[in-house]
């Protein structure tokens, strides 16, 4: 008995001394997401061959959100380290939420950009809505109160002399209950993103009474934001998810692979894949950079009209709570 412990005992100490220096268990990252296809997070996994780092650095587990506010909660808890928040919920946790260590540190997707697509707002084709003011003593849906979807339709309708509650009641709803409640006429205006904007049922029966562009401009519409925290302590593993997340985003939005996107989303979604020729696609989709680098001027000014909204107090420097070195030293990577 004690020739076979002695003889364990070496074989643990020959496995410890084979173990690579520094070996760690691989960072665990989750990634939120809202509407699929629309968000990475949604098809990473469909092209996790193209991640080199996965599951040697970190693993990646995507986590669905029906907005971006209920994400600040799940960063303030510890539940998520990458959230895909928008322009507005992201002033939202800095200030209301006290979270100063949060930080933008790569682009999702960028909305009203020349030439590519505008999140929109369907009311019914045969309904009494035919401009912004008649929405008055309307009811509006929104998919979370404080989300970029809703900031733009609360800008709209305050060009047009709207105020919430005083003139129009909101209700919140996911986005795939969105068409239901429009075409059942219990509400009178819907936003729509994709892909549930290209429905063929919610097309034929609805019409676009304006679109993100017409509120607001040009929108850094989300982005990965991160705890400076989780930055320090990983800042190796978030380059090396970053590098992945790049490399994937460049095959999806890559012509050549335009029908392999079209299969993946129609898998994703279960439906046919000819209902997806529109992803991926200048004018029928959203910017995304290149590189991944947020427009952080535009970032600004949205986060200025949130202010001016009324979902924050104060005044926010957005750069001070940026850092993409990360997402540029991932793309310096990949030729």
């Amino acid at each position: 008995m004690r020739s076979l412990k002695l003889a364990l005992a070496a074989l643990a100490a020959s496995a410890a001394l084979a173990a690579p220096a520094g070996a760690a268990d691989p960072v665990k990252i989750r990634l939120s997401w809202v509407a699929p296809i629309a968000n990475i997070g949604s098809i990473i996994m469909e092209k996790k061959d193209l991640a080199l780092h996965m599951g040697k650095s970190y693993t990646l587990e995507p986590v669905l959100y029906r907005g971006t506010p209920p994400m600040i909660t799940a960063l303030a808890n510890g539940e998520l380290e990458i959230a895909d928040l928008a322009y507005s919920s992201f002033p939202i946790a800095v200030q209301n939420a006290g979270m100063a260590d949060l930080r933008v540190i790569a682009d999702e997707f960028q909305d009203g950009v020349p030439g590519y697509y505008s999140n929109e707002f369907f009311v019914l084709k045969d309904g009494p809505i035919k401009k912004v003011e008649d929405l008055k003593g309307k009811v509006v849906a929104t998919n979370a109160a404080g989300s970029a979807v809703d900031v733009a339709s609360r800008a709209m309708l305050r060009k047009h002399g709207l105020e919430d509650k005083r003139d129009y009641t909101i209700i919140e709803a996911a986005f795939p209950a969105m068409k239901a409640l429009l075409l059942e006429k219990k509400v009178d205006m819907i936003p729509a993103v994709p892909p549930f904007s290209f429905m063929p049922d919610l097309k034929a029966a609805s019409t676009r009474l304006f679109d993100t562009k017409d509120a607001m401009g040009r929108t850094q519409f989300v982005m990965f934001v991160v705890r400076k925290s989780f930055i320090d302590k990983n800042r190796a593993a978030l380059v090396d998810m970053l590098e992945d997340t790049l490399r994937i985003t460049r095959w999806f939005t890559d012509p050549n692979n335009h029908r392999a996107a079209m299969e993946i989303a129609g898998k994703v979604l279960k439906a046919p894949p000819e209902r997806f020729d529109w992803i991926f696609s200048k004018g029928t989709d959203y910017f995304r950079d290149p590189n991944l680098i947020p427009d952080l001027d535009a970032l600004q000014r949205n986060v200025d009209l949130t202010q001016q909204l009324g979902f924050v107090q104060g005044k926010m420097d957005v750069k001070k709570y940026s850092d993409l070195s990360l997402i540029q030293e991932a793309a310096k990577r990949i030729k």
